[in-house]
């Protein structure tokens, strides 16, 4: 990041699946998903923290693995190898993002690149895994570079947009696109992390007012990133129905994840 010395941003983190059990048990959280992170930008990083993830899985039945892959080709063979344990106990996702690289547009793929999306999509698709996709404003992960994958997969793989455009311009964009998405049979989630204000309130309001996607936003709080409080309330201060609220803090994530 071009400072003079490491910075630990996030204060505190969760090493081990026993400290992020911790903080569930402090937050009143009965289950919930627990994943690499990248925020150090290094290609191998998240890589190394599978094992922490599929451990979590395997150990603690409140808590549901995701593995990280990538489709850029220098992680090719970091890529084959997670695939290779998909299908072991607890895992349901797979994650990636596109800020340390490549693109999700795939008119926009080489042949090596569309390989591992593809060998990403199929093992999705073969053990029934939610694909997680980071969205921020502008750059590779803005939401308009996502809108072609999504219509190429998502009619095939659960397709999960982490952040919810992550910004006013991706809020604007996806609000819509989403719940057309949803009326045309396309297996796409979302959360509302990193959201600013207005974009929560809009999607669970034209949610009820089209009388689609209340299955489809989850909540989540993406500690030790954001924070647990302020995600919560996004949702439990909202102007909208008690059942859509139950919904996006439990119900979805029983009906998407088991």
């Amino acid at each position: 990041y071009d400072l003079p010395e490491p910075v630990k941003p996030t204060v505190y983190d969760f090493p081990d699946y026993k400290s992020y059990r911790d903080q569930m048990d402090t937050r009143g959280v009965e289950r919930a998903v627990v994943m690499p992170n990248y925020g150090v930008p290094k290609q191998e990083h998240p890589f190394s923290l599978n094992e922490v993830a599929m451990e979590a899985a395997a150990t603690d039945e409140r808590l549901i693995g995701g593995l990280w892959v990538s489709f850029l080709p220098q992680n090719k063979e970091r890529t084959y190898e997670t695939l290779r344990h998909a299908g072991e106990r607890g895992i349901k996702v797979l994650k990636t993002t596109f800020l340390l690289g490549g693109t999700p547009n795939p008119e926009e793929w080489d042949d090596e690149t569309k390989e591992i999306a593809e060998a990403c999509f199929d093992t999705a698709e073969r053990h029934d895994l939610v694909f997680h996709f980071h969205t921020s404003p502008g750059g590779n992960s803005d939401i308009t570079k996502y809108i072609p994958m999504i219509e190429r997969y998502s009619k095939r793989v659960k397709t999960y947009l982490v952040h919810f455009g992550g910004g006013v311009s991706g809020h604007i964009r996806l609000v819509p696109k989403f719940l057309d998405w949803v009326e045309q049979g396309y297996q796409v989630y979302t959360d509302t992390t990193w959201a600013v204000g207005f974009g929560p309130r809009w999607l669970m309001h034209d949610i009820e007012r089209r009388g689609v996607g209340h299955d489809r936003v989850l909540f989540a709080s993406d500690e030790p990133w954001s924070d647990f409080m302020a995600e919560y309330y996004k949702i439990a201060d909202a102007r909208v129905s008690e059942e859509l609220k139950d919904r996006i803090f439990a119900r979805n994530f029983e009906e998407l994840y088991g």
